[in-house]
């Protein structure tokens, strides 16, 4: 995987549930289960960056890199969705939604984050997630629409963020 010496700089702007539907879109095309987005208390942010055009002057506009998402159990918080749009993959965009989620996460009271992943379990061990057993998972997540969607095709993975 190539990743930029410098991260990118993202801006996180929260969606209202009726700002789903692109979501949903990005997830089934990277084949990601989707059809749990509207699942209440699922938080979603779009995720740009500053675009100058081909001089680097003029007006900025911000282009969506990418989605990613939290839903939260008290002190524990389910880490989902995160998916960067094809054309900016690999340059260290991932590493940065998952960092700013992170920061999110802790700011609304999460002290452990939980994941799922069926494919990107390396990806998620070099930002310091660990993989552990389902039954390890908290009740609350295991009982929620992520996990059953992906449990039996998936790694569960950790990280404490306090």
């Amino acid at each position: 995987m190539t990743r930029s010496a410098n991260p990118p700089h993202l801006s996180a702007t929260p969606l209202a549930a009726w700002e789903r539907e692109g979501v949903v879109a990005v997830l089934k095309k990277a084949g990601l289960p989707a059809d749990d987005v509207d699942s209440p208390g699922a938080l979603f942010w779009r995720f740009e960056t500053a675009d100058l055009g081909p001089t680097g002057r003029g007006s900025v506009a911000l282009v969506p890199v990418g989605f990613g998402g939290l839903e939260l159990y008290g002190a524990d918080a389910l880490l989902r969705s995160i998916v960067t749009l094809p054309p900016v993959r690999h340059q260290g965009i991932g590493a940065a939604i998952v960092a700013i989620l992170e920061v999110e996460a802790r700011a609304l009271g999460g002290r452990r984050l939980w994941l799922l992943t069926p494919s990107a379990a390396e990806f998620f061990a070099a930002l310091g997630y660990t993989a552990c057993e389902d039954a390890e998972v908290p009740e609350p997540i295991r009982q929620s629409r992520q996990f059953s969607l992906l449990c039996r095709a998936a790694t569960a993975m950790t990280k404490q963020i306090e």
